[in-house]
């Protein structure tokens, strides 16, 4: 990869979006260790098209997300793939929290009365970056969870894991189409936390090399090798 084209961070309970380019990565970071990255998918020139967890997790036959997997939408094409990851597990089935979720762990705190230290939640973070393009509620997708780890444990319940991610700890995302791409740093909704967990994360876009043909990604699978045909289509400009 080529050095750093740009670099910024993103607060703690806070949300930003962005348009990725094809042939580029998104690196981010956990500074602190135990921060939550939420993260949406979409495609900027069709808005329809959107991350889908489940067939991710199916088609590569997985419950997490770590080097090697790629996220799919709904259309059967991959977003991005995960080429580095110093954590190990990401995970894209617990969702977000929601205002009713912060209140009960955490209590209210608005900002009218708390300001840039309110407690914010990822369902409207994400709801604010979709009306930007035109989006609402109902063009929600289940998201990915960045740094956090959930397993389930002897009673059959998602159990959260403290301490999946340490202070450093990066995941590198290289973009296979034009995507644009919606995060938020409010804390996984199964934290357990006594207080409202504040993480900073910084974020790096860096320029991808060329696919080649042994790609770890690429061949972790034979259904990422057809995602990776279904790109070659789509950037053909052809149907069939």
């Amino acid at each position: 990869m080529s050095d750093v084209l740009y670099e910024d961070e993103l607060a703690p309970a806070c949300h930003w979006s962005l348009r990725m380019k094809r042939g580029t990565v998104l690196r981010v970071i956990d500074k602190e260790g135990g921060a939550n990255v939420g993260m949406l998918f979409y495609n900027p020139e069709n808005l329809l098209e959107r991350y889908n967890a489940p067939d991710t997790l199916k088609c590569q036959h997985t419950f997490k997300i770590t080097k090697g997997h790629c996220l799919y939408s709904d259309m059967g094409r991959i977003f991005c793939s995960v080429i580095n990851d110093t954590v190990g597990w990401h995970e894209t089935a617990c969702g977000n929290t929601t205002k009713k979720i912060v209140k009960q762990k955490w209590g209210e705190h608005t900002y009218q009365e708390y300001r840039n230290e309110w407690q914010q939640n990822g369902y409207s973070s994400f709801l604010v970056e979709l009306a930007k393009y035109g989006l609402a509620k109902q063009d929600m997708a289940a998201n990915l969870n960045l740094f956090s780890k959930v397993e389930v444990n002897d009673a059959g319940d998602l159990q959260y894991c403290p301490g999946n991610s340490k202070a450093g700890d990066y995941i590198d995302l290289r973009f296979e189409m034009d995507t644009l791409v919606l995060l938020h740093t409010c804390p996984h909704p199964l934290n357990p936390e006594t207080e409202y967990p504040r993480r900073a994360v910084k974020y790096q876009i860096l320029k991808a090399d060329p696919v080649a043909d042994d790609d770890y990604c690429k061949n972790l699978c034979a259904e990422n090798q057809r995602g990776f045909k279904n790109n070659e289509i789509y950037h053909l400009g052809v149907d069939l």
